[in-house]
């Protein structure tokens, strides 16, 4: 028996599939993914994939390998295609996979929901489930797969990559795993904590742990990390650019990770590395770590963030989180 998993982004949306291909291949199905450009290099040598087939972005969507993708999907003859991700691009994909049966969420609980017409079955959501891992799971229980709960990450060994990550640690002069994680991006402007006050922590946990702070960033958020170096009075924190897996590599090694709702916390969470989430615009119980050890800060004194989920807002406070919490979650997190 074959599935596809449809899940083309983004990079933390995919690492929230992958309990979805343990719980498949541990159930003796084979899997394969389709997957757009960004989080491509996340689930190449992912050990429990059969097929990768790359697709175009909708950005920078090309006949051409469109045609090839269609051709590489079909020739695989993939018994069933689960839509994780409720587009319309992504429905379009798992009709096109031909697969026999495509299987996705019913209209109410799609993003994009007249995509819920290229569907084939339709699943309602379980009102129990909140997390988005679960959410996930419940999809496969039309394969008669019951495996909500069973949050399974088996992300692939980096390799040349966890080396190169040790070798960088040895020449920056970071010892061993004393050192965090800091992680200033996000996706959307709404979801960033400034970095005036990550790079305060960072002074922070250096002063109070002699932890040295690692601030991680991905393409075009070289002037964000950079704003937080120069906010470290103390000048410990340092700026590093890694690719995904090697930024695997790296949260594995770290005392703690602080970060917002975006695609690298994710992936700490699927390390196993403590996690200080700072989340506002959307909810830690649905979209952050579902392990009950790990520390959200957040603004609970504050009513619009019920549903909220804005990408731009005129009075933006949900953000607004003083140092001094998130060195109390951080000590509690570590111990």
């Amino acid at each position: 028996m074959k599935a596809l998993i449809v899940r083309l982004s983004a990079i933390g949306d995919v690492v929230h599939a992958l309990p979805a291909a343990s719980a498949l291949r541990a159930h003796g199905w084979e899997v394969g993914w389709v997957v757009e450009p960004a989080a491509r290099p996340l689930l190449e040598s992912y050990p429990l994939l059969t097929h990768l087939t790359p697709v175009p972005s909708a950005r920078h969507f090309r006949i051409g390998p469109a045609r090839e993708a269609v051709a590489a999907l079909r020739a695989h003859g993939y018994d069933v295609a689960l839509d994780f991700q409720g587009l319309w691009k992504s429905a379009a994909w798992a009709r096109l996979s031909g697969s026999r049966r495509v299987i996705g969420w019913s209209r109410r609980w799609r993003r994009e929901p007249l995509s819920a017409v290229l569907g084939g079955e339709r699943v309602e959501l379980p009102p129990t489930i909140t997390h988005v891992i679960d959410e996930n799971l419940a999809l496969l229980r039309p394969l008669g797969i019951e495996a909500v709960g069973r949050r399974w990450f088996a992300l692939p060994r980096p390799g040349a990559e966890a080396y190169g990550v040790g070798s960088g640690l040895a020449q920056m002069g970071v010892p061993g795993d004393d050192f965090v994680v800091l992680n200033p991006g996000g996706g959307w402007p709404t979801k960033l904590w400034s970095a005036d006050r990550f790079g305060k922590l960072a002074d922070a946990l250096w002063s109070s742990y002699g932890l040295r702070s690692l601030v991680t960033y991905g393409p075009g958020e070289e002037e964000l990390a950079d704003s937080v170096r120069r906010a470290s009075q103390l000048g410990k924190a340092q700026p590093v650019s890694l690719s995904l897996k090697a930024f695997y590599s790296l949260a594995k090694s770290a005392r703690v990770y602080v970060g917002g709702d975006t695609g690298p916390t994710h992936i700490a969470v699927a390390a196993g590395t403590p996690i200080v989430g700072l989340f506002g615009p959307t909810e830690w119980w649905r979209n952050g770590s579902p392990r009950a050890e790990d520390v959200c800060v957040e603004r609970t004194d504050i009513d619009c963030r019920v549903d909220c989920h804005r990408r731009s807002c005129s009075k933006w406070i949900c953000m607004d989180i003083e140092v001094e919490r998130v060195l109390r979650a951080v000590e509690k997190r570590i111990g």
